[in-house]
């Protein structure tokens, strides 16, 4: 187990030059702009309102960093798939992540979270193997588990697998922020690629 006893907002950043020291082990949350990252956030860390909930998907500007227990940070990067937001904006979007992705030195894992409801769109599949090219470890955490019926979980499942292509070494979880389904089990996939120990 993994006891949350401190979880906090650190800072917002668009380059290098702000982003916090790499004294602590980092995990990235990548997802399409509505997908749930900021109730995920709100969930695992029973922090309500820790990451702001948007009423306006790709709202998401920086990588924001969030310090926990001290030990690690999860670090959310913009949401894709949001037609309202420029390309130019887009573009430098991925600049931003992919400089993140790719010179982090205490990058860890990523945590890539689908809408369990739908099969992976092009952004995700493009993102899943993006990681797997610069052989970041993922964490794909399937949201909304609740609004499926329960013959419909292994179904869908296989379809989210079989459309990313899925690396059966990576971790595959079922999550609902609403009926904090998954939570226990996030953590511990997250504290595997950390190195950090339970707590409790």
């Amino acid at each position: 187990m993994y006891k949350i006893k401190k979880a906090e907002y650190v800072l917002s950043a668009a380059w290098t030059s702000q982003w916090p020291d790499e004294s602590v082990p980092e995990v990235v949350l990548a997802g399409r702009s509505n997908v749930g990252k900021s109730s995920f956030i709100n969930t695992i860390t029973n922090v309500s309102g820790l990451a702001k909930v948007s009423g306006t998907p790709g709202k998401t500007r920086t990588l924001n960093f969030f310090n926990v227990n001290d030990e690690l940070r999860l670090v959310d990067v913009p949401g894709y798939g949001y037609a309202k937001v420029p390309q130019k904006m887009i573009e430098q979007f991925a600049e931003m992540i992919d400089v993140y992705l790719t010179k982090r030195n205490n990058l860890k894992g990523m945590v890539l979270l689908v809408d369990y409801r739908h099969p992976p769109k092009e952004d995700d599949i493009n993102m899943y193997q993006y990681a797997k090219y610069y052989d970041i470890p993922v964490i794909v955490v399937a949201t909304k588990m609740d609004k499926l019926k329960m013959n419909e979980l292994k179904p869908h499942e296989e379809r989210i697998k079989r459309d990313l292509d899925f690396d059966e070494n990576d971790y595959f979880i079922r999550f609902s922020s609403l009926k904090k389904t998954g939570v226990d089990e996030t953590w511990n996939a997250i504290l595997q690629l950390t190195g950090v120990k339970e707590n409790a």
